[in-house]
């Protein structure tokens, strides 16, 4: 029987979207600079990055930010505040619960943090209907480095035309068509449902 392709979900901007500024207006109560310097100091920024890519605990993280801005609450009140940033996209939601009720293998690939992850795997039940996840936290590697496309394709037991992949970024979306999978920057719901169903047809 032929192997079914893998469907990989980038998770910001495709499944949730986000807004940064949401966790700035709420810890800036209990910081002593702006606004504008707290979202540069976070909304991504490098010491974002860092922390998405593995190099910073979350405690570190925090203590970062607590050391920039003053932030004087505590460390459980600011991984609330940090993660409740995340709406869902409704649609593309019901994308992956059609495409897990049909039997198709999905995925999620992210470069993303561990207090983010935390809080969506607590409040988006969907998420946990997933057949594996690639975060970059994990495997200390952002896209779209190759190392983490290599992680995606050991976990799928997938290549090639055998991925199909969404993602909001261009440079992620060439990364995976490097390697030969079939990819498509997310722009709308309906044009991605079009884009997958063609896909799934050949």
């Amino acid at each position: 029987m032929e192997t079914s392709p893998a469907i990989v979900f980038d998770l910001g901007k495709v499944l949730l979207n986000f807004d940064y500024a949401v966790a700035v207006r709420r810890l800036l109560a209990q910081s002593k600079c702006t606004l504008t310097e707290l979202l540069n100091l976070i909304n991504q920024s490098p010491l974002l990055l860092e922390y998405e890519r593995g190099t910073l605990t979350t405690s570190a993280f925090y203590e970062k930010v607590r050391e920039v801005s003053g932030y004087e609450g505590s460390f459980e009140a600011f991984q609330e505040m940090f993660g409740d940033i995340f709406t869902p996209i409704p649609e593309m939601v019901q994308l992956h619960e059609d495409l897990v009720a049909r039997g198709y293998p999905v995925f999620i690939f992210s470069n993303t943090n561990d207090m983010a992850v935390r809080y969506i795997r607590r409040h988006f039940p969907f998420f946990s209907r997933f057949d594996g996840y690639v975060f970059s936290y994990e495997h200390a590697s952002m896209k779209p480095e190759a190392d983490l496309y290599e992680v995606v394709e050991k976990l799928t037991g997938r290549r090639g035309d055998k991925i199909i992949y969404l993602d909001d970024r261009a440079e992620n979306i060439e990364a995976g068509r490097a390697r030969g999978w079939r990819a498509l920057v997310h722009e709308s719901p309906a044009a991605t449902r079009s884009w997958v169903e063609s896909a799934l047809a050949t």
